[in-house]
C-alpha cells in the first residue's frame, strides 16, 4: 500500500462507505494541547490518539524519552482506536504528518500494513473546502491482531539499536532528522548534552516538505536522500531526538523508494550514556 493518501480519495472513501479508520494524532514538542485541539477541530469520524499515553513506552535515562511501546500496549490501543484486521487506516495530525508518522511506523512495525498517512493534514482537508468537527469520537472496539516476526519487527520496518547504529555510522548512511542547530550542538534543549553521533549525517525533518506541508514529490526526495550518500548498496538508518519525527523520516525514505530503520532511542538515549562518543559542528 502506498505511504500516503490524498485528500480527495479520503473524501471519496468517507463519502461512498468504504471501510475507513481515521486516526488524529495531534502532538507537538512544547504544545500539551492536543487533545483540546481536537476537540475544537478534526476531521469528522476521527478518533483521538496520545501519542505519549499510547505510542510510547515508559520513559528513561536506560531507552530514551518515547521508546515503543509493548505490542500488547499497542494492540489494546488499535482495539479501542476501532480496527479490525483488513481495515484501511489513515493517520493525520495538523504538523506536516511529523506526529502521525509515529502512529503509522508502529502499525507497520506491528505487521499492519493497510495504514497511509493524509499528505497535508488536516489543513489540507480544510483548504480543500471541507469541514472539520468539533467534540469526540469514539469507534466500536476493533479486533485486530497485530504481531511480530522472530526478530521483533515486521520486517519492513527494521529497527536498529546503540551498537547496530554504530556500525551503520561507519559503513551505511546514518540520518540525523533533528533541526541542524541540534545536530551541530549549539542548542539542546532537552537532552542531557549537545551535538550528534559521529558520523550522522544532518538531515532535518521538515525538508521533507513543501511549504504547503505536504510531501515532496519522490523525484524531489530522492535527490534529497542521495545526496547525503542513500543509494540502494547502503544500510540506512534515522535518528531523531526520542524516535518520533524519526519515523517521517523513514516515511520520507520510503516515498523515495529507499527503506531504513529507525533507531528507536535515539539522542535521548545516546546521550545518556557517559561511555558514547558525541560529536559536535557540522
Amino acid at each position: 500500500m502506498k505511504t500516503l493518501m490524498d485528500v480527495q480519495t479520503l473524501r471519496d472513501r468517507m463519502t461512498s462507505g468504504l471501510q475507513t479508520v481515521l486516526l488524529d494524532v495531534r502532538w507537538a514538542l512544547g504544545d500539551p494541547h492536543g487533545h483540546g485541539h481536537y476537540q475544537s477541530a478534526h476531521i469528522p469520524g476521527a478518533v483521538y490518539v496520545d501519542l505519549e499515553a499510547t505510542l510510547s513506552g515508559e520513559p528513561s535515562a536506560r531507552e530514551g524519552r518515547h521508546p515503543l511501546p509493548g505490542l500488547e500496549q499497542l494492540q489494546e490501543a488499535a482495539r479501542q482506536w476501532g480496527i479490525n484486521d483488513g481495515d484501511v487506516v489513515v493517520a493525520y495530525d495538523n504538523s506536516g504528518n511529523t506526529s502521525a508518522a509515529r502512529l503509522w511506523w508502529l502499525l507497520r512495525w506491528a505487521g499492519l500494513d493497510t495504514v497511509q498517512l493524509l499528505d497535508g493534514g488536516l489543513a489540507a482537508w480544510v483548504d480543500a473546502g471541507y469541514e472539520a468537527e468539533g467534540g469526540e469520537e469514539q469507534h466500536c472496539l476493533g479486533e485486530v491482531e497485530l504481531g511480530l516476526d522472530e526478530e521483533g519487527g515486521s520486517g519492513a520496518m527494521p529497527v536498529t539499536d546503540i551498537d547496530g547504529v554504530q556500525g551503520i555510522a561507519e559503513h551505511g548512511v546514518l540520518l540525523d532528522a533533528r533541526a541542524g542547530e541540534r545536530f551541530r550542538g549549539e542548542v539542546e534543549p532537552l537532552d542531557p548534552k549537545a551535538g550528534h553521533i559521529p558520523g550522522a549525517v544532518s538531515a532535518p525533518t521538515s525538508e521533507n516538505l513543501a511549504p504547503d506541508q505536504r510531501f515532496k514529490t519522490p523525484a524531489d526526495l530522492r535527490r534529497r536522500f542521495e545526496a547525503f550518500g542513500v543509494n540502494d548498496a547502503v544500510d540506512v538508518a534515522v535518528y531523531c531526538g526520542s524516535g518520533i519525527t524519526a519515523a517521517h523520516q523513514i516515511a520520507a525514505l520510503e516515498i523515495a523508494g529507499y527503506p531504513a530503520a529507525l533507531y528507536p532511542g535515539s539522542w535521548s538515549q545516546w546521550s545518556s550514556r557517559s561511555d558514547l562518543p558525541v560529536a559536535t559542528g557540522a
